[in-house]
């Protein structure tokens, strides 16, 4: 897979203080690191003895993390800092390993056009009442009937659907225990800051009291995660039901977060300043499936002042 999306890998180097150049979007863990890494999201099919359900969309995640090291990188980060931020970059996604492709999209789909919360922040205000960490038994307690009305049989498994989303953290603290093996065999060390920063979108709370660059990574890939979502063909045609991608509907989303208090100015800036540098053209075409026009292409030269373009 990775030879697919022809990376282009970066050896390690000293840091050479605020704001450096990167001439393309790097992988800063070798080539078998980051497949093994991608491969953490298979998991056991519950149902199928022996077969493994593969991960979904896993060049996202890996689209996302070039992007975040190369943001993390021109704010200035020490290499070192960066691989580590990477790799949990890359296994950003690993709450929803197993994700069901069919099953998630119907009951998240029905929840959607119901209007119901489909995020835990957002569960607990229109539900404040919920206990913190319990969004995922309140939902189930409010409408597994209602689903399985709507056909859907809510057993185990498609309760760890409803977990994926309301309960992503919890999901994620479980995957990466049991990950812990592999990360050792693959001499990663994994430090608690990593996980934070992964909870980010959706737990903005947890990262209150962190140290303030350990919430800037957080910014920085929920910023680049989104823009790769917000074109990310796939991912547009599975869940969203989006016949096409807009580079200024992406951006838009990202001002708004601004607005929220959820991305800050440095980091939105930084995001736009390396789009415009044409430093993310061949990760947003690959996101698209290498469909953008000539308006589309100008629309990021326009982001901010300069033209660099990423060298093939």
């Amino acid at each position: 897979m990775l030879r697919s999306l022809k990376l282009t890998l970066m050896s390690s180097r000293k840091n050479a203080g605020p704001r450096r150049s990167v001439s393309c979007p790097p992988v800063l863990v070798t080539r078998q690191v980051a497949s093994a890494l991608l491969r953490l999201y298979d998991y056991p099919h519950p149902h199928k003895s022996g077969r493994t359900i593969r991960g979904y969309d896993k060049p996202h995640s890996l689209r996302t993390a070039q992007m975040c090291a190369a943001v993390a990188l021109h704010l200035g980060y020490p290499n070192e800092k960066v691989r580590q931020y990477q790799i949990a970059c890359l296994l950003h996604d690993l709450g929803r390993a197993g994700l069901d492709q069919a099953l998630f999209g119907e009951i998240w789909s029905w929840a959607q056009k119901k209007g119901i919360p489909t995020r835990p922040a957002e569960w607990r205000v229109v539900h404040p009442t919920t206990s913190y960490g319990k969004e995922t038994e309140a939902f189930l307690e409010k409408y597994r009937s209602a689903l399985e009305q709507h056909g859907i049989r809510m057993d185990p498994w498609a309760c760890e659907q409803v977990e994926m989303r309301l309960g992503f953290a919890r999901r994620l603290k479980r995957r990466l225990r049991e990950i812990k093996p592999e990360l050792r065999h693959l001499r990663i060390t994994w430090s608690p800051w990593m996980e934070k920063v992964m909870l980010y979108y959706y737990y903005p709370e947890k990262l209150v009291s962190a140290p303030h660059w350990v919430r800037e990574l957080g910014e920085i890939l929920v910023a680049c995660e989104q823009l790769e979502a917000y074109n990310n063909r796939r991912r547009g045609q599975d869940y969203y039901t989006r016949s096409r991608e807009s580079f200024a509907e992406a951006f838009g989303y990202l001002d708004s977060l601004k607005r929220k208090g959820m991305l800050s100015e440095k980091v939105v800036q930084a995001v736009r300043s390396l789009t415009a540098e044409g430093l993310f053209d061949s990760i947003l075409m690959s996101a698209r499936g290498g469909m953008v026009s000539s308006t589309e292409l100008e629309y990021l030269r326009k982001l901010s002042p300069g033209v660099v373009s990423c060298p093939s």
